[in-house]
């Protein structure tokens, strides 16, 4: 089965005892543990993470206003909608739209999309029940803590590595798609809506990652379900949610939320937190810091879709991931 499950491992157990970043930045501490420091190349101020400080140099942004809503059905017909009565050009704005994430796919790998077709609130509210679950009592967030055997649910690392350097991060991780896999008993129960907030969040936003496996699809001039095809299809795509907490940090020079690293799946849609350009991105050699567009949502393509494009009849697909980072300010 083509699943989030791909990439789990037979481990059942951490190898040293768990301690989350939230507990550390909360006890007042003024250095943080050596376990946290990265090494000085691979620090934010390093020579290899410093970040181009250009206003110009960010992300291409694309609108996706003027296609259907119907458009990401996978039971659709993969038609674009006509544009209203005060607008002309149907086919030329359409071809704009087409060829800007093209561009954008070719030369970053990354973009943000607006006038996507998720609600504003949707997003806002996966936000705050998410957020109000980091802060819960300690003990209440203890009960959903995940192991290395699938990763779900409440976690502080990644990896099983004895004397690993760590990130300065909490994390929860679930499986939504397949639904066979699905597991509301390991969703957080607080606040009482909580389930039923990333239920319909989910809902929507893999109905948006389908949307663009189309439109990548008809890019590469194949049928527009080409792509969603080698994810499995409507019936056994893979899709998980991950939501990053980043707490307070003493020395944040000195550590890193999330490592660098590239995203191993087929695609990651994330809702960045609102207030904090945290996310970079590579890109000619320099690190370029992102800055979110209200409501957008980053578009990454994966590993599984970059690399093996020119062999699309022998690659696998796994999975698509859905992303939401929450920052907290220092006082």
């Amino acid at each position: 089965m083509k699943s989030c499950r791909s990439n789990m491992n037979c481990i059942q157990e951490w190898p040293e005892p768990i301690v989350r970043v939230q507990s550390l930045s909360e006890s007042g501490l003024d250095e943080i543990p050596s376990r946290y420091v990265k090494p000085p190349l691979e620090r934010p101020l390093g020579g290899g993470l410093s970040a181009t400080a250009s206003e110009n140099i960010d992300i291409p942004v694309i609108d996706l206003g003027g296609l259907s809503s119907g458009f990401g059905d996978t039971k659709g017909s993969c038609r674009l909608s006509p544009l209203s009565q005060q607008q002309q050009g149907t086919k030329a704005t359409t071809a704009m739209m087409k060829k800007r994430i093209s561009e954008a796919c070719k030369e970053w790998g990354f973009f943000q999309v607006v006038n996507h077709g998720i609600d504003g609130d949707v997003m806002d509210q996966a936000r705050e029940v998410w957020r109000e679950f980091f802060k819960l009592p300690m003990e209440a967030k203890q009960r959903y803590a995940n192991s290395p055997s699938t990763y779900e649910g409440y976690g502080s690392r990644l990896g099983v590595e004895k004397g690993a350097i760590l990130d300065w991060s909490d994390y929860y991780f679930l499986h939504y798609l397949p639904s066979e896999i699905r597991d509301h008993r390991k969703w957080p129960s607080q606040p009482p809506y909580h389930r039923e907030v990333t239920e319909q969040y989910l809902q929507q936003v893999t109905q948006l990652g389908t949307t663009l496996m189309k439109l990548l699809s008809l890019n590469l001039g194949l049928n527009p379900t080409r792509l969603l095809d080698a994810f499995g299809g409507e019936d056994d795509i893979g899709a998980c949610l991950r939501v990053n907490f980043y707490p307070r940090c003493p020395q944040p020079e000195l550590t890193l939320g999330l490592s660098s690293h590239s995203d191993p799946g087929g695609m990651t849609l994330l809702l960045p937190d609102p207030n904090v350009s945290g996310l970079q991105v590579r890109k000619d050699g320099k690190w370029v810091t992102v800055k979110p567009e209200p409501h957008a949502f980053i578009v990454n393509i994966g590993d599984q879709i970059q690399v093996p494009l020119f062999n699309l009849a022998q690659c696998f697909f796994s999975d698509f991931y859905c992303f939401i980072d929450f920052v907290e300010f220092a006082a």
